[in-house]
């Protein structure tokens, strides 16, 4: 599976975390098999946003202008919670790739201005 492939599927079961009452492991089972082996980098993606997650939306909180986090779209919230935790936590992974990454999953998963939006908020991240 090519990490695109696994970015969605990690966008797929946080996005389920965001708006339902599943637990991490039963969001994931929504998305994989039971027997199926997970992917490292997934793990590592899917378990850093759970894990960090306040850390994360109060990082978010100080670049969005005239936004609150909970006003956000949930898809976008949830992009640019993945986005960030790969930009500040997995460091392997430059920072062009993560960005156009999110701008991709934001133009399959979003509205039409939402690809506009994550770049925004994710260039002042980049740019510190």
């Amino acid at each position: 599976m090519k990490r695109h492939e696994i970015r969605e599927k990690a966008l797929q079961v946080l996005f389920q975390l965001d708006n339902t009452d599943l637990t991490l492991e039963e969001a994931i089972s929504h998305i994989f098999e039971e027997d199926q082996e997970l992917n490292p980098f997934f793990k590592t993606l899917v378990y850093g946003v759970a894990k960090n997650l306040e850390e994360i939306d109060e990082r978010l909180k100080q670049k969005l202008e005239n936004w609150s986090l909970y006003r956000l779209p949930k898809i976008e919230r949830t992009i640019l919670r993945m986005a960030l935790y790969e930009l500040k936590y997995m460091e392997e992974t430059p920072p062009a790739v993560v960005l156009d990454e999110a701008i991709e999953l934001a133009k399959t998963y979003g509205d039409e201005k939402s690809s506009k939006f994550v770049n925004g908020v994710l260039s002042k991240f980049v740019e510190q």
